[in-house]
């Protein structure tokens, strides 16, 4: 199956098309979620990081 169907969720019946990830707010694509050692989500493009609390 290819790669996109990792990055989005499609509803069939409601014909909508979501990221299954966050959008970055600095740069706009997507970012990673990581579990260890921290709970965070991380930008590749931009290392903008949030840290979940």
């Amino acid at each position: 199956m290819p790669y996109v169907h990792k990055l989005y969720e499609i509803d069939t019946k409601k014909w909508t098309i979501k990221r299954r990830n966050r959008k970055c707010p600095k740069c706009g694509s997507f970012m990673a979620f990581h579990k260890d050692p921290v709970p965070r989500w991380h930008c590749g493009k931009c290392s903008y990081v949030e840290y979940i609390k």
